[in-house]
């Protein structure tokens, strides 16, 4: 079975859910069969450039998103750092991604992957995947794709919503200047809701954290952010040293 079939199959099966398309509904959109489409999705038979660039339209990605891959190489587990910096920010390869949405009352996480750019490289790509959960229970996940800048203070991250492409959004970080697998953020955009610029307060991590009232805490605002906007009519968000 070839690694690239099985790598396309993987990322039609990935946006055909987020789409909350079924197999069937997919087959009939690109009028194939249901068997025809269990076998792109596992990686079985391999799937021409035609029928592939029909898939993305259906499933409103570009044909890059089903077909970039790239070949398993040896590999570090951490990006090399622009003008040798050591920060662990600057060289993870994936960080965790977290904010409380007040609008349902719960904590949402996300997962951000990076990547170098082969052909170009210093520049620095990135995905944003997060976890919704909406009123009847029904869970999905939202796509986002874009940009890394580094800083020696700030990491800028721009995204846009893979399946509105209005909604375009701005997280930035601190780089910590200490060694610690916490920073703070905000990330700027667009409620989906009812499509108000917004802004949240976030924190991304090295490693994934429990999801416990005491981390719900951390992503709340603080009294003292409370009068300093108050005070300078400015959102800002302090760089907090500890946990």
């Amino acid at each position: 079975m070839s690694e690239i079939n099985v790598y396309v199959g993987a990322q039609i099966r990935k946006y055909r859910k987020a789409c909350k398309l079924t197999i069937q509904e997919l087959a009939d959109a690109i009028h194939k069969s249901r068997a025809t489409v269990c076998k792109y999705e596992n990686g079985t038979i391999s799937i021409d450039i035609e029928t592939l660039y029909e898939i993305s339209q259906v499933l409103q990605v570009s044909f890059s998103q089903l077909s970039s891959y790239l070949p398993t190489v040896e590999e570090k587990d951490t990006i090399e750092a622009p003008f040798g910096r050591k920060s662990p920010f600057f060289q993870a390869k994936r960080l965790y991604f977290y904010f409380y949405d007040g609008r349902y009352h719960r904590m949402k996480d996300g997962i951000i992957d990076i990547s170098e750019r082969a052909e170009q490289p210093g520049t620095y790509e990135a995905t944003l995947s997060i976890c919704s959960v909406s009123g009847n229970g029904r869970s999905s996940e939202i796509f986002y794709t874009g940009r890394v800048i580094y800083s020696d203070m700030l990491i800028r991250f721009s995204f846009v919503n893979q399946y509105n492409p209005l909604e375009e959004d701005l997280l930035y970080i601190f780089n910590p200047l200490e060694m610690r697998d916490f920073t703070d953020g905000l990330l700027c955009g667009i409620s989906s809701a009812d499509l108000m610029p917004c802004a949240f307060k976030c924190l991304v991590t090295l490693s994934p954290q429990e999801l416990t009232e005491e981390f719900r805490q951390r992503l709340l605002f603080s009294r003292e952010e409370l009068r300093r906007w108050e005070r300078l009519n400015m959102l800002l968000i302090d760089n907090r040293s500890e946990g």
